[in-house]
């Protein structure tokens, strides 16, 4: 008889709470089905940028309308997961020049939980999935933190 085979490290990222989230999102996004039958890993194929293909970017470029969605859906998914853990909404708010340096702030209430300074957006990406995990784990930690310390200003 055939034993299951143990979850990979990849699989475990795959698994992890706002990795799932941004999957949702992807999800969400896809009206006309055509991505039913992708795998999760697939759809997160665009976040993952090794040194290879880094390295093939040019250093200064305008980022794509395709990367500029992938950044405000990973944000997207920072937000919901903050409101997943808090109960309290959360909006994205995205300025950018055209060269793709800006700035992208998420508000809970009056209170601004996160506020990432943006540049090379066009090279937007993370070496590997579990980079990627801890990128996004860290917007929510520190935002979770933020409305709770100040939850009066959050909840105004």
């Amino acid at each position: 008889m055939n034993k299951p085979a143990e979850p990979t490290p990849r699989d475990q990222v795959v698994d992890a709470p706002f990795v799932r989230e941004l999957v949702k999102i992807w999800r969400a996004q896809d009206t006309h089905g055509a991505w039913e039958g992708k795998r999760d890993i697939d759809l997160l194929e665009p976040y993952l940028l090794d040194k290879e293909k880094r390295r093939i970017l040019p250093i200064v470029g305008d980022p794509d309308p395709d990367t500029i969605w992938r950044l405000e859906l990973f944000f997207d998914a920072v937000a919901l997961s903050i409101e997943r853990e808090t109960g309290v909404g959360v909006s994205p708010m995205l300025k950018m020049h055209h060269e793709g340096f800006g700035r992208l702030v998420l508000i809970a209430g009056r209170l601004v939980v996160v506020s990432k300074r943006l540049r090379d957006v066009h090279r937007f990406g993370f070496d590997n999935l579990a980079k990627l995990a801890a990128e996004g784990d860290g917007h929510v930690n520190s935002a979770v933190e933020m409305i709770r310390r100040f939850p009066e200003v959050a909840n105004y």
